[in-house]
């Protein structure tokens, strides 16, 4: 986030001179001026939600570029600027004091965003308004491309990745075009979805989570016996290809599965896809062995299966598992499936809607 804004106040800091009040931003209908107070407001408007835990609304307050103890003088520009700076080092510090589990209120499209979904949507503001102010100004700004590419793979999960982060960003937000891709004209971002059961909280990944889990990492969680399972791992990488392919579908992905209680992920479950023309979708699971045999399996799968049926479209969730795991057979039979098939040395379980 200081990054971002650091990078928007250098650019802009050259051309304070101008008069920013009739310079339209861009492709904007706002001038200038008020996309710079549009930057601030959305910043400290994100800082609030996450720091007060908003839950139904935004908080109800607004900030206006004042330049006086009475609020009678307006900001120059260098004084928006600094306004831009102060409301994204508010934001950076609600990010870094805000607990990983904390979800707050925004709107589009599940309702919620955790900390670090506030932090992708503080910089896209931050990079995007910048560059229309910059585009208004007929200045030239680009900035660093792994803030682009943090924008991307948190809060743009769907976008299939382009020659460069930057480039991608603008064509997705309908400020750029992009080779053999049909302009954007209408765009939103998308936080990833959440679900909770009686015990735990079903985190939907993003790109950024499946890469980082799929390289060995942790993905941002505290796991039981310190580190994902193998199936995990090899789910995200297949969630990665998919991201690369531009075919990545966060509903219809992987889920993180967090144990309340103290907030440690216990394993993960996903779909291998969206449902296909049939109305059928295929869901698959791993346990960390730590967290084996309390029933989170089938809990989670209880959860996941009923979201799914639940879906416009969806007749049947399925599952296949090896003839030798008898464990996961279990798991599937008390969430309610029923083997329909026998393949080799797999079963086929299904549960209908």
């Amino acid at each position: 986030m200081e990054e971002a804004v650091a990078d928007c106040v250098a650019a802009l800091g050259a051309v304070t001179d101008r008069d920013w009040k009739k310079v339209r931003a861009g492709r904007l209908e706002w001038s200038c001026r008020e996309t710079a107070a549009h930057i601030a407001s959305d910043l400290i408007a994100y800082a609030g939600q996450i720091a007060g835990r908003a839950q139904d609304a935004y908080v109800p307050f607004e900030i206006t570029l004042d330049g006086s103890e009475d609020g009678l003088d307006p900001a120059d520009n260098a004084g928006a600027l600094q306004v831009i700076a102060t409301t994204g080092a508010l934001l950076a510090a609600a990010v870094r004091t805000t607990p990983r589990a904390v979800r707050a209120f925004h709107p589009y499209p599940f309702r919620h965003a955790n900390r670090e979904g506030f932090a992708a949507m503080g910089v896209a503001e931050v990079l995007l308004h910048t560059h229309d102010i910059a585009e208004g100004m007929r200045l030239p700004y680009e900035p660093p491309a792994e803030l682009a590419s943090f924008v991307l793979t948190r809060i743009f999960p769907r976008v299939r990745p382009g020659p460069t982060p930057w480039q991608t960003l603008l064509w997705a937000t309908g400020r750029g075009e992009l080779p053999g891709r049909e302009p954007v004209t209408q765009w939103r971002w998308s936080n990833n979805p959440v679900l909770r059961s009686e015990r735990l909280t079903l985190e939907g990944v993003a790109p950024a989570t499946s890469a980082d889990l799929s390289l060995a990492g942790d993905g941002g969680y505290e796991w039981v016996g310190g580190a994902a399972a193998e199936g995990t791992r090899e789910g995200a990488g297949i969630m990665v290809k998919q991201y690369e392919e531009g075919v990545f579908h966060p509903e219809w992905g992987m889920y993180v599965l967090v144990r309340r209680e103290d907030d440690r992920a216990v394993g993960a479950m996903g779909f291998h896809g969206v449902p296909d023309g049939d109305g059928r979708v295929e869901i698959g699971y791993d346990l960390v062995e730590g967290a084996r045999g309390h029933g989170y399996a089938t809990e989670a799968l209880r959860t996941l299966s009923a979201w799914a049926l639940a879906q416009d479209g969806v007749r049947t969730v399925t599952a296949v598992v090896e003839r030798e795991n008898v464990p996961s057979q279990n798991v599937v039979t008390r969430a309610g499936f029923t083997r329909v098939a026998q393949d080799g040395g797999q079963y086929t379980y299904e549960l209908r809607g």
